[in-house]
């Protein structure tokens, strides 16, 4: 019943942690009654708001709207285009490299899709490149920021489930770098089908390469304010997540783009996407409740363990259901749905949860890219004033690439893992 609430809640629009909310007071009033529902919201609130490591969500959406203001990732296509602009598709693959960089300072997804919108995508079509190339690769690099920390996706992910966050966290770097590649390979492989797609751009010195690197210093004292002090030891997530907030705000200092207005403008829309994830996780917390209590995660896995399917054959499963609910469904409420039952099947199946939080947020990726609810797709397509089927139709051999490197993740797990392994 409480399932079916919360599906029916969903499809008429209510926000997901308000839907979760009901539909879990629905679902413990019916297996306990009143007394059961008011116990538990007179103390989950708190319980679930309280935790230190939360603190980790506001400071990185702070980080990623400081970053947006000071107009680094602006610079960064252009210093991309300077290496790599002349060979044929060249823009593409400098924007692939333009959302590695922006996804490792910023990790709101849709910002970076807007933000590459507004530079790559005029710079491709003048260098007549289809627009279907040029909207598509800026859309699936959008992504990026998804899965390269400081992810938030990543941190929603062991929040739930109870993971290591800077652990996850760490784990994004190798397979981030595998789908910028792919991205990249994917924009170099439609370009050698078809050369009148991605014609290339005018060569540059190496004087003016070296130039244009003065834009990854402040990338790399970002990554390593948040990444590196993580992977050595040096401080915890929480930690991290403050010195990236306060790099930020340097560097926009730095760029003389801080003002009181914009500050502030930056604190409440910071203050506004936190209260939205907060109230998402205080409804998950409470839906998992209902899970507990009616054992649906347990029974589930007798189920599966009966069913004496092969561990890859689940795997491929469960998979597949992302795939679809990638399709229809907002990513934060899939991950939040689907964590809480799905991993203690996959973990009793013999699979690591930090390898399937990669492979879970990856797949994720796709779904922001797939129709008909591609956030990304609508973003590119709003930015551009491009068609929304000719975002779509530029996206699908990018798809295909996304599902070779989770293939590929799967058969060779230490991409994954081999880095958190090195953690001090």
């Amino acid at each position: 019943m409480g399932l079916l609430a919360l599906f029916a809640l969903l499809a008429l629009g209510i926000p997901v942690g308000f839907a979760m909310l009901i539909s879990g007071a629905l679902g413990l009033w019916l297996v306990g009654g009143t007394t059961l529902v008011v116990g538990y919201l007179s103390t989950t609130p708190l319980a679930t708001t309280s935790a230190y490591e939360l603190i980790t969500v506001p400071m990185f959406i702070l980080m990623a709207e400081l970053v947006i203001l000071s107009g680094v990732a602006n610079s960064l296509f252009s210093a991309a285009a300077v290496w790599v602009g002349r060979m044929p598709g060249g823009l593409g693959v400098a924007t692939a490299l333009a959302g590695a960089g922006f996804g490792a300072i910023c990790g709101s997804s849709t910002a970076s899709a807007a933000t590459l919108s507004a530079t790559s995508v005029p710079a491709m079509l003048e260098r007549n490149y289809h627009p279907k190339m040029a909207t598509g690769v800026v859309a699936i690099s959008g992504t990026l920021a998804m899965l390269i920390p400081p992810s938030i996706a990543l941190v929603l992910y062991a929040i739930i489930a109870d993971e290591d966050i800077g652990k996850l966290l760490i784990a994004g770097v190798i397979p981030g770098i595998v789908v910028m590649l792919a991205i990249a390979a994917t924009v170099y492989i439609l370009v050698l089908i078809n050369p009148s797609h991605g014609p290339g751009g005018r060569r540059y010195s190496m004087r003016e390469k070296l130039a244009s690197l003065k834009v990854a210093g402040p990338v790399v004292f970002l990554f390593m304010l948040v990444t590196g002090v993580i992977y050595f030891g040096i401080a915890t997530p929480t930690e991290a997540s403050a010195l990236g907030a306060t790099g930020a705000m340097l560097l926009t200092i730095w760029q003389r783009k801080l003002t009181w207005r914009t500050l502030i403008r930056a604190l409440m829309a910071s203050a506004a996407t936190s209260c939205m994830i907060f109230m998402i996780i205080m409804g998950a917390k409470f839906f998992g409740y209902f899970f507990t209590l009616t054992r649906i995660t347990q029974n589930t896995i007798v189920y599966i363990d009966q069913l004496g399917l092969a561990p890859v054959t689940v795997l491929i499963i469960v998979l597949a259901i992302y795939f679809v609910l990638g399709c229809i469904m907002d990513q934060a409420a899939i991950l939040i749905l689907t964590v809480p039952i799905v991993l203690p099947v996959m973990v009793a199946l013999g699979y690591d949860p930090i390898w399937f939080g990669v492979i879970v947020i990856i797949m994720a990726e796709i779904g922001l890219v797939t129709p008909p609810l591609g956030l990304n797709a609508f973003v590119v397509s709003k930015y551009t004033r491009r068609p929304l089927e000719e975002v779509f139709s530029g996206l699908w051999p990018h798809i295909f690439a996304h599902l070779l490197v989770v293939a590929l993740l799967c058969i060779f797990p230490q991409f994954v893992l081999w880095l958190p392994e090195q953690m001090r």
